[in-house]
């Protein structure tokens, strides 16, 4: 499976985790966060950047998660009704958290908070099966001046 993250050029080079906190994890939690699609990883961007954040070098990392590495689901079903709203931060990131700490798997899949029916992956760098997820190449990436955070 091919999944897909949108960052500056400075870090599209190797897969790493700030540690920041974000809605699946805690600060001090590392997680690389990816998108099924190039198109969800640009939404992602335009969410959670101002429009000045959009006009920086960008670039498409295009990451590949091998069939035989076990995936982790988060369906929507087993969430609050609102869990989508930032108040309910703190519900994903224990579940997120929790997966961290369980080591069940290197990747969990969740649900988009932007676009319904969309996934994002959440990758944990300390996994033994991270290992077997590979960069596979970054490309260029522009975001259409039209786009307004």
């Amino acid at each position: 499976m091919l999944v897909y993250r949108i960052t500056k050029a400075l870090y599209a080079d190797q897969l790493v985790a700030s540690g920041g906190a974000a809605r699946w994890n805690s600060r001090g939690q590392f997680v690389i966060y990816t998108a099924a699609t190039r198109a969800l990883a640009c939404l992602e961007n335009v969410v959670h950047r101002s429009g000045e954040g959009l006009l920086d070098t960008f670039r498409v990392m295009v990451i590949d998660v091998p069939d035989t590495v076990l995936i982790d689901i988060v369906l929507p079903e087993a969430l609050p009704s609102d869990w989508f709203d930032f108040r309910q931060y703190s519900t994903c990131q224990q579940l997120g958290g929790d997966w961290l700490g369980s080591r069940r798997s290197a990747v969990l899949q969740v649900p988009s908070a932007i676009v319904p029916n969309e996934w994002n992956y959440l990758l944990n760098p300390i996994h033994p099966d991270f290992l077997r997820v590979t960069l596979l190449r970054t490309e260029p990436f522009v975001f259409d001046p039209r786009i307004k955070s």
